[in-house]
């Protein structure tokens, strides 16, 4: 296979209808050169997130169609789930992984907003590097107040106006971020207790934006399902911030509030780096597969290591 790697991982409004997650998958996988990693759902946070990887102009195309799909099939307006939203596609990333510079997912980002804002006329906000405006550059910026907070922007703010599409909310699917950043690790940590008050205090510590950890985002989720809350993460620089020094943190918050930790889950793929500093801490990770490590999965898709 081509040397040229690029990887996408695009989140989805949908975690509970496994039929329209198939037609997102298979939308992916009818682009010739592009070969799905992994996917995953989850009924609670109401997600599906799929990854894939391939050469820079064949990634491009199957992340469009898999916009055109969830579009079609994703209807915000009965959407419920505890994951912030704003998109029935709500982001999609390009991450280079060999011999693709950060540049060319800018240009790849820019391209494939384009064409969701021209073709499917749904708003799009290019963000993380590829942003235009700074306002946008953070994804948490771009879903504050969910739909109606997006919406009131959009209307009064000349800086919420989309980098392409309509200047309103498409009825059904919302509006999509579309942008370029590094690898990251959703990495969340489960506690023992159903009060959402604890989980939203211990994410706005360990948070970076509330000068917490760098490179670190959290929020606080309540998983019905589980009978627990949880603090989902995202490190975006596991160098500087990697997974045992997050799960620390917040197993630390946790112990000052008479809560214990009640396991932690890695979510998609994941850098060895990440799972072998985990490891190396002693940090034990719930039903860990794997097969779940990046450059395993692109050893057996033919494109050898990150």
């Amino acid at each position: 296979m081509a040397n040229r790697i690029v990887e996408c991982v695009p989140n989805f409004s949908e975690g509970r209808d496994a039929a329209t997650v198939r037609a997102l998958t298979e939308a992916v996988c009818a682009v010739p050169g592009v070969v799905l990693l992994d996917q995953t759902m989850d009924p609670d946070h109401h997600r599906a997130v799929l990854t894939f990887a391939g050469a820079p102009e064949a990634v491009a195309e199957a992340a469009f169609h898999a916009a055109k799909t969830a579009a079609a099939r994703i209807d915000l307006r009965t959407h419920q789930g505890v994951h912030p939203r704003v998109g029935a596609t709500d982001v999609v990333p390009f991450v280079p992984i060999r011999d693709v510079t950060m540049r060319e997912c800018v240009e790849l980002a820019r391209a494939v907003g384009r064409r969701i804002g021209e073709e499917l006329k749904i708003p799009v906000f290019l963000y993380e590097q590829a942003a235009t405006h700074p306002a946008h550059a953070n994804l948490s910026d771009v879903r504050r107040g969910g739909l109606p907070g997006l919406a009131a922007r959009m209307a009064d703010d000349p800086a919420w106006t989309p980098d392409f599409g309509p200047r309103r909310l498409h009825p059904t699917a919302g509006a999509t971020a579309v942008g370029a950043r590094r690898i990251l690790v959703a990495f969340n940590v489960n506690l023992a207790t159903n009060d959402l008050d604890i989980a939203n205090a211990i994410a706005k510590i360990v948070r970076q934006s509330s000068g917490g950890l760098a490179h670190v985002k959290a929020i606080g989720v309540p998983l019905a399902g589980r009978g627990h809350v949880q603090v989902a993460m995202n490190l975006v620089n596991i160098d500087d911030t990697p997974v045992h020094v997050a799960f620390e943190a917040v197993r630390r918050e946790a112990g000052q509030r008479g809560v214990q930790v009640a396991g932690s889950e890695l979510i998609g793929l994941v850098p060895r780096q990440a799972v072998a500093q985990a490891r190396t801490a002693g940090i034990q990770i719930d039903s860990f597969d794997p097969s779940k490590i990046l450059e395993t999965r692109l050893e057996q898709a033919g494109f050898g290591g990150a």
